[in-house]
């Protein structure tokens, strides 16, 4: 027997031909001698056949291993019948024409010549130079194959309890590459195998993009992120990770439970974590913007001169968020979505009747953080507007148990209510500019840090622009004041708004930039290069770029300005024109300061937060339970999945990450583009005068309009599009039995609303006043 078939079989390893003249087989645990070969030899092993002796000292787990082996060697010689039409499925089969079929029959009926085919011919391959319908027959062929291979796959992934979305990884179509190649008769990967050296070889392979980062970390300087959560089990746990031009890195996991995390504690942590990586390349330490964060923050900066401790701008977000929340007629309107939500979702009855009414749609799309998750909500609750509607004034509501039920007459108020339409309006209106501002900071498409600071300014003049009456956004504008004066003001932002041409140039031009954003750049120069030489030389090279001379006036950089990052940009002004080299020269010659400095600026990051957390590997680790796995070996684990969930979310970036800050100037882009005067929504299209207010009085839910300015000849003719053209265009929604995919990483602060630049200016509509 050859030496290769020697090493497919794993009988051998437990037997030993007697002599190379002979095939008779000596077994390795009881010495008996075997004769007919290796084939006897399985059967002496696994016991059971009357012609072999078994052997009494063979393992159990030897045995099945070889009973396994002869059982898959039965099942391929059973396939064989399918192998000759196998061997031809190849793309190449695909050229081959399909031959036309005979238009005579035999005299005697015989099937010389003939084509018809009967249920089995669909097995077999057809005879060289045969005539007849050869693609048909190799199609089927693949069909029957790939419905075998995806039966014995889903059958594995019932027994092994894996989420349904695990086929949704890039990886698995490799996997599924790579066994395709291999061809029939591969033996699965063991258990040991992907525990132990398979897993020991993705850490070599992680740690190879560890190298790649540590390259750019050299050149561009990164952020320290510090990602803090609590798990489901109430364990504080601490992420470290690393952001840089290159994306963001995942360097260990803190378990916080067991010590308070006070400013001294949080200060040795971010201390240790600099010198890991080394001082000289840290720019900043990003963090939420708790108090012992802020305070070792401080720390940090009277300790390493060159580095800045900067608040997560996601978290500072959110926080406005919860202000917002808790004013009225937010926290009214919150209360009774939550309320309307629930009420439909815990009884499986109604939430199948409203999925019928809108049309397989739910009412909630999960966010990263209670606040998100709320907008968005009101939001799909929203566009659900008139099917809700619907629903509760349909014969199969009337007729149904929760028409009867006070909670669902509640529901049925909510929905036929006309100030609570009103009031979801007035929140979507606030937190719509707000919430792009948190997709710009969370999204890895491109750094934030020269965006936010103009971003802000303009979520607040979106806002104002969405309302008539300062009333109405007043005090959520304190909100938002008294959170980026006291968290997001930062010297970094400033830096960044000045380094940027898409929003400098501009800004510039009119003069409004304001004394603190010059003294804020001013401070960054100097912090981030204590050489006073290269400081005076960044401020001359600055006069360059201010005055737009060089490459920076050149048509195809003008142009730049508003189409592309700035980091981009500045690659471009400084780099991506190399080909003309003499401009390339007078560049390297002018500004080179200049270009090394912004590129460090640009580059950084504003947020904290990474990607979406393993819940069940994170727990794993800090926990006291092994579950037969090593404390190293989870962390090996948590090592490979995070990082490959950071680097799947950047490849993403383009995907999920809106930069342009003129889609933020959309104020409306979250709406339905219907006049907020809700009670007077005609039922019929048409020259009807029956509003949905007349719907709320006559089903005994509708409201007093005490307080409320009566309707007049004119404010009918309004909503009636006599005075103000509205457009019927919608929002699209992703379900979330849809969007199960999103979930590693790359998910879920996807773009998946449109972009609506046709919605109707709400600021022409008035809601009714007081009498």
């Amino acid at each position: 027997m050859s030496q290769s078939s020697k090493e497919k079989d794993p009988a051998w390893q437990y037997g030993e031909r007697t002599n190379e003249k002979n095939i008779n087989v000596v077994c390795k645990f009881c010495n008996k001698i075997t004769t007919g070969g290796i084939y006897r030899f399985k059967y002496h092993l696994i016991g059971g056949d009357r012609n072999v002796t078994s052997c009494p000292k063979c393992p159990p787990e030897v045995r099945e291993e070889i009973k396994n082996f002869v059982e898959k060697k039965k099942e391929q010689k059973n396939q064989m019948v399918h192998q000759p039409m196998v061997a031809n499925l190849d793309d190449d089969d695909d050229d081959i024409e399909e031959l036309s079929l005979p238009t005579k029959r035999g005299r005697d009926g015989s099937s010389h010549g003939s084509s018809t085919k009967g249920p089995m011919d669909c097995y077999f391959s057809k005879k060289p130079g045969a005539k007849g319908g050869g693609k048909d027959v190799q199609k089927i062929a693949k069909d029957i194959l790939r419905d075998r291979a995806v039966r014995a796959f889903a059958r594995w992934v019932y027994d092994a309890g894996l989420p349904f979305n695990c086929v949704n990884y890039d990886t698995f179509g490799d996997f599924i590459e790579a066994v395709g190649q291999y061809g029939p008769g591969m033996k699965p990967p063991t258990y040991h195998e992907i525990r132990g050296p398979y897993l020991n070889k993705e850490v070599e392979e992680t740690n190879k993009i560890v190298e790649e980062h540590k390259v750019v970390w050299n050149k561009y300087g990164c952020s320290i992120m510090m990602d803090k959560w609590t798990a489901r089990t109430g364990k504080m746990i601490i992420n470290v990770l690393v952001n840089s031009p290159r994306g963001s890195l995942f360097l260990e996991s803190i378990d916080a439970s067991d010590s308070s995390t006070d400013h001294i504690k949080m200060f040795t942590l971010f201390q240790n974590t600099i010198e890991k990586i080394g001082p000289s390349k840290v720019v900043q330490v990003v963090t939420d913007n708790a108090s012992e964060n802020k305070k070792a923050g401080g720390m940090i900066e009277g300790a390493y001169k060159n580095v800045y401790w900067t608040p997560c701008a996601a978290h500072c977000i959110n926080l406005m968020f919860g202000d917002i929340f808790r004013e009225k007629p937010f926290s009214t309107v919150f209360g009774q979505g939550v309320r309307l939500h629930s009420y439909i979702s815990q009884r499986p009855l109604l939430l199948n009747m409203m999925r019928r009414f809108t049309m397989q749609k739910n009412l909630v799309k999960p966010g990263k953080t209670r606040f998100a998750t709320a907008f968005l909500t009101l939001h799909s609750i929203h566009c659900q507007k008139n099917n809700l509607r619907k629903m509760v004034t349909s014969e199969e509501w009337s007729k149904s148990k929760f028409a009867k039920e006070s909670a669902g007459k509640e529901v049925a108020r909510i929905i036929l209510s006309y100030s609570f339409w009103n009031n979801v309006l007035h929140a979507l209106k606030i937190g719509g500019p707000l919430v792009k501002v948190l997709r710009l900071v969370d999204g890895e498409q491109k750094p934030s840090m020269g965006y936010l600071y103009e971003a802000m300014d303009r979520a607040k003049e979106t806002i104002q622009a969405s309302f008539s009456d300062e009333q109405k956004y007043a005090k959520v504008f304190q909100i938002i004041d008294a959170r980026w004066d006291e968290q997001l003001h930062r010297p970094l932002h400033a830096a960044g708004l000045i380094l940027n041409p898409s929003l400098f140039y501009e800004q510039h031009e009119k003069n409004s930039l304001a004394k603190e954003v010059w003294t804020g750049f001013h401070q960054v120069v100097i912090k981030l290069n204590p050489d006073e030489d290269l400081q005076e030389k960044i401020v001359d090279q600055l006069a360059i770029y201010k005055a737009a001379e060089g490459l920076f006036k050149l048509r195809l950089a003008i142009k730049q300005r508003t189409t592309k990052s700035p980091g981009d940009q500045v690659f471009l002004y400084f780099i991506a024109l190399t080909s003309m080299y003499s401009l390339y020269l007078l560049t390297l010659e002018h500004t080179p300061e200049l270009q090394a400095f912004a590129i460090k600026v640009l580059s950084l990051t504003c947020s904290s937060s990474g990607c979406e957390r393993n819940w069940s590997v994170f727990e794993h680790i800090h926990t006291k339970k092994r579950n037969r796995l090593t404390l190293k070996r989870l962390h090996n684990l948590v090592f490979i999945k995070y990082n490959r969930a950071l680097r799947r979310r950047y490849n993403h970036r383009n995907i999920i990450d809106p930069i342009l800050l003129d889609n933020i100037d959309e104020a409306n882009e979250w709406l339905t583009g219907v006049p907020e005067n809700c009670e007077g929504e005609e039922v019929f299209e048409g020259d009807s005068d029956f509003t949905w207010g007349d719907v709320a009085v006559g089903s005994g839910v509708g409201e007093d309009p005490y307080g409320l300015r009566r309707y007049t000849p004119s404010s009918s003719s309004i909503r009636k599009g006599k005075s103000v053209a509205t457009t019927s265009r919608s929002l699209s929604l992703i379900d979330e039995d849809e969007s199960d995919h999103e979930e590693e990483g790359e998910e879920e602060d996807d773009e998946q609303y449109e972009d609506n630049r046709g919605i109707q200016d709400f600021d022409n509509l008035e809601e009714e006043e007081e009498e």
